[in-house]
């Protein structure tokens, strides 16, 4: 019987359940920690990129593939409140990728890394049958006091979101139609990790939880509602956005920002931002008690039913 992403990853944290974490912490953020003294913690996370599933060769040049590998593993970083440092590159080559395509492909990868000043320290590489796969290790650093968990939202809190969404899901669905051309496909094509706006708010404890966009609204606010013992009420009229709502709440890769924001502090928050920034961070909705995600629309309940992107 197939199982859900969130299913397999609960199994596979159960496995490990009793084995010593070695001074890391366990499964459940979008990085474990590692404490290195001096106040200090190393952050890392590792993600995946397979040909056909999260880029379409037809559809994107090598130097793009490269540039997104980098930047949909720097946002989990961001998503910490770290600062990246490093990064391990693994990659998978059929035949007819080992030439001009690998080369495009490191090119954009090592332009991206210099412009965030992050090393690559180590890898692999092998061949493959037909399709390409990327794997990278991300690698930040900061503060321990700093740190940003999906498990601190607290009832009360307002929940926020950084930028507008939806863009990149709809993008997709463009390079789908064969629409390679216009902004929302671009925007799919060339992600941006928040890294900037992940340290700034990571330094902020008015901020509480923190996550990035990476499988839409709907989806990635249940991880914070889970890892918190949480429940959280969106109202849909005020998610930002310039497509259907479907886009906003159930497309992936977005990597914008997802956080909880202590209620006393949110306006302040918000003018800092758009001060620092010149970009807007959004109150979207609360943290309520209980374990349900309940929606509205200008206050008032209504039914909907969005999971999110799912991987399986």
């Amino acid at each position: 019987m197939k199982r859900g992403e969130f299913t397999l990853i609960d199994s596979i944290a159960a496995l490990f359940a009793a084995v010593p974490h070695n001074g890391f912490e366990p499964i459940g953020d979008d990085c474990t920690v590692l404490d290195v003294g001096n106040d200090e913690v190393l952050v890392i996370s590792t993600d995946m990129l397979v040909e056909d599933v999260h880029f379409l060769r037809s559809a994107s040049s090598a130097e793009e593939v490269g540039h997104k590998s980098l930047m949909v593993n720097l946002s989990d970083v961001a998503a910490m409140g770290a600062l990246p440092v490093a990064t391990l590159l693994s990659i998978a080559l059929p035949h007819d990728a080992q030439g001009e395509w690998v080369d495009g492909f490191m090119r954009s990868y090592a332009d991206a890394s210099r412009s965030y000043g992050v090393a690559l320290v180590g890898g692999d590489t092998t061949a493959a049958k037909d399709k390409i796969a990327i794997n990278v290790v991300a690698i930040g650093r900061m503060q321990r006091k700093n740190v940003k968990r999906r498990s601190a939202a607290r009832v009360g809190d307002v929940v926020c979101v950084t930028g507008m969404l939806g863009i990149s899901s709809k993008g997709l669905v463009d390079i789908m139609f064969g629409d390679l051309e216009t902004e929302a496909a671009k925007a799919h094509r060339l992600a941006q990790a928040r890294v900037d706006e992940g340290q700034w708010l990571g330094m902020r404890s008015e901020v509480h939880a923190m996550m990035d966009i990476s499988d839409g609204v709907a989806s990635d606010i249940r991880h914070i509602m889970a890892q918190s013992r949480v429940g959280a009420e969106l109202d849909i009229s005020l998610i930002p956005t310039d497509f259907d709502l479907r886009y906003a709440l159930s497309g992936g890769e977005d990597y914008e920002l997802l956080l909880t924001v202590e209620e006393s502090s949110v306006e302040a928050l918000i003018e800092d931002f758009s001060a620092r920034f010149g970009a807007k961070l959004t109150p979207i909705g609360r943290i309520i008690e209980g374990n349900a995600l309940r929606w509205v629309e200008r206050g008032a309940p209504i039914e909907l039913d969005l999971q999110g992107f799912r991987h399986f």
